[in-house]
Order: C-alpha cells, then structure tokens, then sequence
C-alpha cells in the first residue's frame, strides 16, 4: 500500500513537472536543450506509470520490464544531453543581457548628449540673444551721460548702468554655468579650476582643487561627466552639508583617471539615500553618468565627520 501510494505521488509529481517544462518551451524559443529536458520528464512520468501498470498485474512481464529499463536508458541520454546543451541556453541568457545594458548606456547616452547639446543651444541663445541688447543699452547709457546734468538724473543713469553691468556679468555666468567654454577649450582641470576660484570668490567655502593632469585633455563625454559631477557634488555640500572646507584631487596613474571629493560638512547617512529621493537623485545621476563611460562611483559619509566620493574610470 505504501509502495502504491508512493507511485501515484510520484506519477502526479512528474506528470506537473513534465506540463511545466513542456510549458517553457516556447519562452526558451523550443532550443534543443531544453526539449530534451522536457522530454526526459514526460519518459520518467511513462516509466512510472509502467511501474504502477506492473504493480497491478502483480506478476513482473519479462517484456514490460525491458521497456522500463530502455526507457532509463533514454531518459539518461536526454538528460545528459540537455545539460551539455543547456550552457548555450545561458549563453544567450547572458548575451541578452550584456545586449540589454549596451542598450541601457546608449540611450542614456544619447540623454546626456542631448541634454548637454540644449545646454550649448541656450547657452548661446542667452550669450548671443541678450548680450548684444545689453551691450547696446549700456552703449545708449553712456551717450546719455554728457546730455543729463542735474544730479538726480545722474544718479538714475549711474545706478541704471551699473544694474546693466550686472546683468551682463550675469548673463555670462548664466551662459558658462550652462555650457562652460573652459571645459570645451582648455579640458577638465582648468574648468574645475576655473569653477572652484568663482566658489572661493563668494566666501561662501573654501575649495582646495589639485591636479597633475594641466592640459591633459580626456574624451568628451568623460570629461562633462565628471565635471557635471564635480558640480553637483560641491553643490550638495553647500546647500546641505555645512562644509566650510572641499579638497579635490583630479589625477591621472598610467591609464587611470581618479577624481577624490571630501567635505568636512556634517555628514550622513547613505542608507537614507534610499528613502529620500530629494537628497538621493543628484548622486544617483553622477552614479548614472559615471557608469555610461565605464567607470565606477563611491561615495561614503558618516555622520559627523564629513563626507568623501572617488569617481574612476579608464583615460
């Protein structure tokens, strides 16, 4: 009775198994390893059923038993064959999924090229479009200088002109925020340098920046993608981490470029990153960018003693 019982799970059990295999067929787009697989279920259900048919007759069949044995023969066969076969099924399973980042970094490729196109565009528009129409103000203020004599009047036109001198300035500041001509013209460690003297000018922190890559020019795309992160990095310790002093290291070792950020702000914890997504998506970003040209981001901060980031990848 027992041994009966036993048979009947065991059909049940291999007959699921062999619907359930014979299911997945299609999404294995019917390979040959997977067939096979499937197949050697559906003979290890028969022989099970042959063992209950010969549990019933209760007189072992000479005939019936050779089948079974055959039939184990078969099944080893398919199931040996299967395995050796199933490693090009995970081959494509990996193919499709180098495939699938490939795609995933060309479309984000293709992001931040746009975004950094639109940067230029409006950067341009702004320098080109408003520019010329507050120089040509400025130019009318000045030939309205020797024509207002009383002193009123004077102090409206010397207050006026200088409101017209900082918007100009601003429009500059405005138009290199957006597209940095340094960063085109002279490569990354003189824009960086060029950024962090503005940030040092407002008292507002003070930034160490060091270097040993001088006119060392890298690919384009490495280079918007670390500055972009040097900026949103010293942003995030003004607005958020209380730092008076950021020391930057950007250095090139043999093939390597390393770019190390510290801030002695107050710190926090990274783990909240992944509950906040206001504080989070600025670093999540860089660790995006980083990643599209094949280089790595680490950020680490504990709170009360600061925090630091390394950015890395191949020259």
């Amino acid at each position: 009775m027992v041994r009966l019982i036993a048979l009947i799970i065991s059909i049940v059990l291999q007959i699921i198994a062999a619907v359930i295999a014979l299911r997945f067929m299609k999404l294995t787009k019917y390979r040959l390893s997977w067939i096979l697989l499937s197949l050697s279920f559906v003979f290890m259900a028969v022989r099970k059923i042959i063992q209950l048919f010969e549990f019933f007759r209760g007189t072992p069949s000479y005939t019936w038993q050779m089948i079974d044995e055959w039939l184990g023969v078969v099944v080893s066969i398919m199931i040996i064959g299967g395995v050796v076969l199933i490693r090009e099924l995970f081959y494509s399973l990996k193919r499709a999924d180098i495939d699938r980042l490939r795609s995933e970094k060309r479309v984000i490729n293709a992001i931040i090229n746009t975004e950094e196109n639109e940067r230029k565009r409006f950067a341009k528009d702004i320098h080109d479009g408003l520019g010329p129409i507050l120089s040509t103000v400025k130019m009318s203020l000045s030939a309205l200088t020797d024509r207002i004599k009383d002193k009123p009047g004077t102090v409206i036109l010397s207050n006026t002109n200088h409101l017209v001198n900082e918007a100009i300035s601003t429009i500059k500041d405005i138009s290199n925020n957006l597209s940095p001509h340094v960063l085109t013209n002279f490569g990354l460690a003189s824009a960086i340098s060029t950024f962090t003297t503005k940030i040092n000018q407002t008292k507002t922190v003070e930034i160490d920046f060091k270097s040993n890559m001088d006119k060392q020019r890298l690919e384009n795309e490495k280079e918007v993608v670390i500055y972009r992160a040097v900026c949103e990095l010293i942003n995030n310790s003004i607005l958020h981490s209380g730092a008076s002093r950021i020391e930057i290291e950007l250095n090139k070792h043999e093939k390597f470029v390393t770019l190390q950020f510290y801030d002695n702000g107050r710190g926090f914890d990274t783990s909240s990153l992944r509950h906040d997504d206001s504080k989070g998506m600025g670093l999540s970003n860089i660790e995006t960018r980083v990643k599209t040209v094949e280089g790595v981001f680490i950020l680490e901060s504990t709170p009360g003693k600061g925090t630091s980031a390394l950015i890395k990848m191949i020259e």
